[in-house]
């Protein structure tokens, strides 16, 4: 873990490093910059300077982040380019059945007047991130990464592979689910591959879609249809990797009779915006959140299956509650990056990721299939639930990231 070469050199001092400017990082850094605008913090991403503007991906943004989003003078930037989810239908079926029957239909609102989730363009998010990481003096380094790490008793020192070194306090890794800083610490992971792939596109089509998500359950892997601003849908359809991979490479014309196939022609003519790419899914959740001077948090800490569209909303859950354990220390006068101090923020998050985790995992296991038997009981599950308004209220809170317990303060929309 330690660098000989680290000790080298004369580093600068921040008390914080963030390491990885995706929402996570970047929501970590400006939380605790808010609440706490003494505390210096650098920012580092190993990803090119701009190559964040070149992300066509959507997001769905849970009501309890959209709330922490409020507080933290964000939502108010980006409002106009999202757009609210009002309806949610859920099928099981395959993808030669002529017709799908809607088992499950869930309300858009978690809460009167508040949508349960909106969906924004991940440009439009990063954008209005980095602008409010600006106003607060945070410093952003692009094109560099961690290369090394001295833990020390009252600091961490970490190299970077531009050059030179940062003496902090603490280091926060939201570098992703491969995190070189987790490996670099020691903590290690609980990993398995589901030999399936994501793909992710944009589509633009005939009809307005009215702000309804679909799910269509297939024995291939879940397929989601959610809206966009404008006659437009974002996809993430799940296949086995293999097809996945063909689906990707194949040309405009054979994907996009592939994609008619699952989406239908109910929106009427379909026309694929932009590129098409494929990331693979697994389940990762490391054993650890905090190591003394470090905490992970987003992918670093888990990476889960998209079928219930939570893994962007974990990572601002741990934003929230990471920032709030290190606000609320310096308050005190305590060590920000002392393993006690970090402990709680692990205690506070590491229930909830190995929930979800293991949820999303049953529930791709249970749906990603063809098994006759499986199928009655889980059309029978979805039948019984759409005829419960208690469960569907429970299932509405849960997506909008309302029912997790004790919640940070930012995802209630309090300051910290």
């Amino acid at each position: 873990m330690s660098d000989d070469t680290l000790a080298d050199s004369t580093p600068e001092h921040a008390d914080i490093v963030v390491a990885g400017a995706g929402y996570v990082g970047l929501t970590t850094a400006v939380a605790i910059a808010d609440a706490a605008p003494s505390l210096k913090i650098v920012l580092v991403d190993a990803a090119p300077e701009g190559v964040w503007q070149r992300d066509g991906r959507a997001s769905a943004v849970a009501a309890a982040a959209i709330r922490m989003l409020e507080q933290l003078g964000i939502w108010q930037e980006v409002a106009d380019e999202a757009q609210p989810i009002t309806e949610m239908i859920v099928t099981d079926s395959r993808t030669s059945d002529p017709v799908r029957p809607v088992f499950l239909t869930f309300g858009g609102e978690a809460r009167p007047g508040e949508p349960f989730a909106h969906m924004l363009p991940n440009v439009a998010l990063n954008g209005a991130l980095r602008k409010r990481a600006d106003a607060l003096g945070i410093q952003i380094r692009a094109a560099t990464a961690v290369s090394g790490i001295d833990q020390k008793p009252a600091s961490i020192r970490v190299k970077l592979a531009s050059g030179g070194a940062i003496e902090a306090r603490l280091l926060v890794a939201c570098d992703g689910v491969r995190s070189a800083i987790r490996d670099m610490a020691g903590i290690g992971t609980v990993h398995w591959d589901y030999g399936q792939s994501g793909i992710v596109a944009t589509v633009a089509h005939e009809r307005p879609h009215h702000g309804r998500a679909e799910e269509h359950f297939l024995p291939s892997g879940p397929f989601a249809i959610l809206p966009l601003k404008g006659n437009r849908s974002s996809l993430v359809w799940t296949e086995p990797t293999r097809e996945a991979d063909r689906l990707v490479a194949s040309d405009d014309m054979m994907f996009e009779l592939e994609l008619e196939q699952r989406f239908g022609h109910k929106l009427g003519a379909l026309t694929v915006e932009g590129g098409r790419r494929a990331f693979p899914l697994g389940l990762t959740l490391a054993r650890d959140f905090v190591r003394p001077r470090i905490a992970l948090a987003g992918d670093a800490a888990h990476g889960i299956h998209p079928i219930a569209g939570q893994g962007l909303n974990l990572g601002f859950k741990d934003a929230a509650a990471l920032a709030e354990t290190v606000v609320e220390a310096a308050r005190l006068g305590l060590d920000i990056g002392a393993l006690d101090t970090l402990q709680t923020y692990q205690r506070w998050r590491r229930f909830d990721t190995v929930q979800m985790g293991i949820t999303t995992d049953v529930l791709n296991r249970l749906f990603s299939n063809d098994n006759g038997i499986l199928r009655a009981a889980r059309s029978f599950g979805l039948s019984l639930v759409d005829r419960t308004p208690r469960l569907k209220d429970f299932f509405i809170g849960q997506a909008a990231g309302l029912h997790s317990g004790a919640s940070p303060r930012l995802l209630q929309g309090e300051a910290i």
